[in-house]
């Protein structure tokens, strides 16, 4: 039997558009994240919210997200035009951050929001599809732990700027930075060279000569019948879940008794020390991948609980942000193999984005509802109560991948033998 993956990875990309993919990375790293943590602190420091109201709008962009994520990996998988869609991104999320800062009323602030999930929905799926369609299957797992490196540099840079602004000038001066950062990248963007791409093997599909090319991707039986996807997405759920609030609370613990430009320095300091950390943890897991994801996807999904429970042991800020090194650990990891996992599990079927949506979809509605889940109880019962019922979540999901998750790689191998 003909390799069809391997016939069709043979891909020399320019350098010039390997060049853009790097930078694209670096600076969509703060742009499709939205504003996450420093919206918190702003909607309490500047805003005056509650806890409740603060974990309800934070909801509101992964609520959207989940709405939209779907669609978005489906229309990845059909389109040509994933630069300039990733641009129109961009600058939908530009304009959203700019209108919290000069209208910032409870309906301005929730509409952003909105519309940041919107796009933010757009770049997992779409980075993903691009880096395949220039790069192929058989090198994926290094320029995946590349663009993962890039991308945590991009949010050390970010931070260290955001905290400077913040502290010195204004917490106002973080949301016009992702402005800024988001114009940037759409350049980068547009600067990865259109005939580099292959838009067939982008989706998944690698058997373009063979196949039947006029059949589209539909993907809903093959991923609903599929059990190593759904207990995959159901472990994202959970880890998400457990994962998405603890920053934010983090942000909101350290935030309370000083003032805005103090919260926007100690919340830059815990993004950095993490983001440090996820640059050589994405390159070395990059490296190992191809001996196998799920110890190393054990090890990230083990870190999240331990580092839910240290959060209620110290009120020190030092130690708190030093506990972020777990954090580190954890999304590193995650955000390689989580990629990689889905690679394998769809290779040559041609649904590469239109899963990615559907377990994105999984990932952002256990990360919407974080949120408001944790603002509750930190409303009724404090914030230790909320990381350790958060912890308990996180262990939940490190069972679930633990039993009944395979290890993907074999079965990438095994369909193309």
């Amino acid at each position: 039997m003909v390799n069809i993956a391997e016939k069709s990875d043979t891909r020399q990309p320019s350098r010039t558009s390997l060049r853009a993919l790097d930078w694209a990375n670096f600076f969509l790293a703060d742009v499709r994240d939205g504003l996450g943590p420093y919206l918190a602190i702003f909607l309490l420091t500047s805003l005056h919210w509650n806890a409740q109201n603060i974990g309800l709008a934070m909801s509101v962009m992964g609520i959207a997200t989940v709405v939209t994520q779907t669609p978005a990996g489906i229309l990845v998988d059909r389109t040509r035009k994933k630069r300039l869609l990733s641009i129109m991104a961009s600058m939908l999320i530009a304009t959203a951050a700019l209108l919290t800062i000069l209208l910032p009323t409870y309906s301005v602030v929730i509409g952003g929001q909105a519309l940041m999930g919107v796009a933010a929905a757009w770049f997992a799926p779409a980075v993903a599809a691009i880096t395949l369609g220039l790069v192929g299957h058989n090198v994926l797992d290094r320029q995946i732990g590349r663009n993962e490196t890039f991308n945590h540099a991009g949010n050390v840079f970010a931070a260290l700027l955001a905290g400077l602004i913040g502290y010195y000038v204004s917490p106002k001066g973080i949301f016009v930075l992702l402005a800024a950062m988001s114009l940037v990248s759409s350049v980068t963007i547009w600067q990865i060279r259109e005939e580099d791409i292959d838009h067939e093997l982008a989706r998944g599909d690698g058997d373009t000569e063979g196949g039947d090319s006029g059949d589209k991707p539909s993907g809903w039986r093959a991923i609903f019948t599929n059990r190593p996807i759904l207990f995959f997405a159901l472990a994202c759920v959970l880890f998400h879940f457990a994962n998405a609030a603890m920053l934010p609370l983090l942000g909101q613990r350290l935030a309370k008794g000083i003032n805005a430009g103090a919260s926007s320095a100690y919340m830059s300091a815990c993004i950095i020390v993490a983001q440090i950390v996820m640059i050589p943890v994405s390159a070395l897991t990059g490296q190992l991948a191809d001996k196998g994801r799920k110890r190393l996807l054990l090890i990230g999904f083990l870190v999240l609980p331990i580092r839910g429970v240290l959060y209620t042991l110290t009120n020190d800020p030092i130690l708190l942000i030093a506990i972020q090194v777990l954090d580190g650990i954890g999304a590193g990891t995650f955000g390689v193999l989580s990629i990689l996992i889905v690679s394998d599990l769809t290779k040559g079927s041609g649904l590469f984005n239109t899963t990615q949506g559907a377990i994105a979809t999984a990932i952002g509605l256990g990360a919407s509802l974080s949120n408001a889940f944790a603002g509750g109880i930190v409303q009724r019962s404090g914030y230790n109560t909320a990381f350790l019922v958060l912890s308990g979540i996180a262990v939940a999901a490190l069972a679930i991948l633990s039993l009944f998750v395979p290890e993907t790689k074999q079965i990438s191998e095994a369909s193309y033998k």
